[in-house]
């Protein structure tokens, strides 16, 4: 039985641009910055960058949402397991009854038709179960999606950044400290989620 996964792809789901500009920041390796914290050098461009893993490990959103569709996947494979458990065991006892003769030939094709119907039906039963996991899956990714574009849409209403950006390993190759405005997305979303209760 294969293991159903649940993951959502998140790099291309965070980037938020919001206008577009041809100016570009001046750098200053030698300058530490505190996180959160734009550098004024060109006023016209102002950059920032949120780390996805983060988002991901400490919006409770979707720390609530891995821990339900965690207990899901684990009831599919419950039930799956049990099927095929169940069918092993009355292929196991058909075997049997065969070798000591118990069936009619009339019996055992009868017997036998009866385990390959059990094996299409549950195989049947997998693919519908893991067909609505997916679409459920799904339907939370949109609602990911769908909940951080509308808070970084809120949140920059003030801030005024030319392109958010969604960091996640290695895809940004330089960023500077002071253009990471992580914590203060988390915190928002994880403010928002709360006043609205909890609700997925």
């Amino acid at each position: 039985m294969k293991k159903i996964l649940f993951t959502i792809s998140v790099a291309a789901m965070l980037g938020l641009g919001m206008t577009s500009c041809n100016n570009q920041p001046q750098k200053n390796d030698t300058q530490k910055e505190a996180k959160g914290t734009i550098a004024d050098s060109n006023a016209d461009l102002k950059i920032a960058y949120v780390e996805v893993d983060t988002i991901m490990s400490q919006y409770q959103y979707w720390k609530d949402v891995m821990k339900l569709m965690q207990g899901k996947q684990a009831n599919i494979q419950k039930t799956l397991q049990g099927k095929q458990q169940s069918l092993q065991q009355a292929a196991a006892n058909f075997q049997q009854g065969i070798q000591s003769n118990k069936y009619s030939q009339a019996q055992a094709q009868q017997i036998q038709a009866n385990l390959q119907q059990q094996a299409q039906e549950g195989d049947a039963l997998q693919q519908r179960l893991g067909s609505e996991y997916q679409k459920e899956v799904e339907k939370y990714n949109t609602a990911l999606s769908d909940s951080i574009h509308h808070f970084l849409a809120e949140y920059n209403k003030d801030k005024k950044f030319s392109l958010i950006l969604a960091k996640q390993g290695d895809n940004i190759l330089y960023a500077s400290n002071a253009l990471d405005i992580t914590d203060q997305v988390v915190a928002g979303l994880n403010k928002r989620y709360k006043g609205m209760g909890g609700k997925k």
